[in-house]
């Protein structure tokens, strides 16, 4: 038999009035964040001065970039590691490459991807949690690493200045709204012909249709993108340079050059379902049909932290993902677990450790950036460079700082090349996936 369920009666509610205002501490830390809000008045100064933007080993880096109103973090923090090879390569001050460019073949895969899988579970009865979980958003602007990888694979990359940035690319939600709108519409119309009996062939037909019309209306946001160019840069000793009539998979074999195959997806996730040193992918995440899956190798902090190092040690910059939302002083550019002190504020304590917080819904990969500098003393890490895609007001003209902590805490993924991987991580890494449902929290989308 269940428990009766309790409501909240007139003692119940007396007794909690009563409990919040027994000490007079509690109306002066009330009357504090009624005035000026909880954050000014948990902020810790002490925290603020400690994360100082100075670090003992410094990547150089150009200027920030900046992805505006839009979802492209990890696009941006992808082509950032790309375009650190290319200036040091070619001796620019500074140069980008174009995020427009990924993310116009993101939305035209990711519609694809959404339509097969659509194909795929026509079986499913609308309300499954599968189909609502197919609708609820198939053409966000967030991804994964691996499916930056399969982008770039395939298409190959350009400079900002061939494929610049669009109303719709800076601003997308309007973009994503209405191509939403579109993909649910193809939904709807595949699984209506599927109940009335039509061949499995005639619904591939009527896919690629949709398709082809999905593109024409992306051009509309996005622009066309270009099958050849002409790359023209002047480097810091003043020297012109064009090459012409290049197609963007050339530009990257030549400019980049970098076999995205021996970089791996690192992640921390210290859920007891997911045990150390075995590899994970998540069902139906993805963007490119046929291209590389989403596949994680999950290690503990002390060896996840220890990569981290030795890549950026060598002189490589690492791509990451975190909960960015998580104890930040945006305007300072801090990331920092103890910049808050939110339980003495508030007189609560908070005990979710990284694991609760992943399985209660508290935190999830939200945001992806670049490591390009720490601070060491005697080689351990007090805090990290990181380079952000949010314009350079923020923090040092863009360039943010993270405490060692908030990095154990709330960081949750690091792409690293196979090659500073032991022998038996290496092994570990060749295991068989163990697939988690979709909903899974690493399943997220930076």
């Amino acid at each position: 038999m269940l428990n009766k369920r309790i409501i909240i009666d007139n003692d119940t509610y007396n007794e909690m009035e009563k409990k919040a205002i027994t000490r007079k501490s509690y109306n002066v830390l009330r009357n504090s964040i009624l005035n000026v809000g909880l954050d000014e008045v948990a902020l810790n100064h002490q925290s603020k001065t400690d994360m100082q933007h100075t670090f003992s080993l410094e990547l150089k880096t150009g200027k920030i970039t900046s992805q505006n109103k839009s979802g492209r973090c990890w696009l941006f923090a992808g082509l950032n590691t790309m375009r650190f090879k290319i200036m040091k390569d070619l001796n620019l001050k500074n140069f980008e490459l174009s995020q427009t460019y990924q993310m116009f073949f993101d939305k035209i895969e990711k519609a694809n991807y959404f339509l097969e899988n659509i194909l795929e579970t026509l079986n499913e009865k609308t309300d499954s949690r599968i189909i609502m979980w197919l609708l609820n958003a198939p053409l966000n602007d967030g991804g994964q690493w691996d499916m930056f990888t399969s982008i770039v694979e395939k298409y190959g990359v350009v400079p900002k200045a061939v494929m610049p940035e669009s109303f719709a690319s800076s601003n997308s939600a309007r973009m994503n709204q209405i191509l939403t709108l579109k993909l649910r519409e193809f939904a709807s119309k595949l699984r209506k012909d599927h109940q009335n009996e039509k061949p499995l062939e005639e619904l591939k037909d009527k896919k690629k249709e949709m398709v082809i019309e999905f593109y024409r209306l992306l051009t509309m946001f996005l622009g066309i993108p270009p099958k050849k160019f002409t790359f023209e840069y002047t480097n810091e000793d003043k020297k012109f340079h064009r090459d012409i009539d290049i197609t963007p998979k050339e530009f990257y074999a030549k400019y980049v050059d970098i076999n995205l195959k021996n970089y791996i997806s690192i992640i921390n996730a210290p859920t007891q379902d997911k045990p150390f040193n075995k590899t994970f992918t998540v069902q139906y995440l993805g963007n490119v049909e046929g291209g590389n899956s989403v596949k994680y190798l999950n290690v503990d902090m002390n060896t996840f932290k220890e990569l981290a190092l030795l890549q950026l040690k060598d002189g490589v910059p690492v791509w990451f993902g975190s909960d960015v939302g998580q104890k930040m002083k945006r305007e300072n550019g801090i990331l920092s677990d103890d910049i808050y002190d939110y339980e003495n504020a508030l007189q609560s304590k908070f005990d979710l450790d990284k694991a609760g917080r992943l399985d209660y819904g508290e935190s999830l990969m939200t945001h992806a950036m670049v490591f390009t500098g720490v601070n060491l003393i005697d080689d351990v890490p007090n805090r990290w460079k990181v380079e952000n895609s949010w314009g350079e007001k923020n923090g040092e003209k863009g360039y943010f700082v993270m405490s060692d902590k908030w990095f154990e805490e709330y960081n949750y993924q690091i792409v690293i090349n196979k090659k500073y991987l032991s022998e038996a991580l290496k092994k570990a890494w060749e295991l068989k996936p163990i697939i988690l449902k979709p909903w899974d929290p690493m399943g997220s989308l930076a």
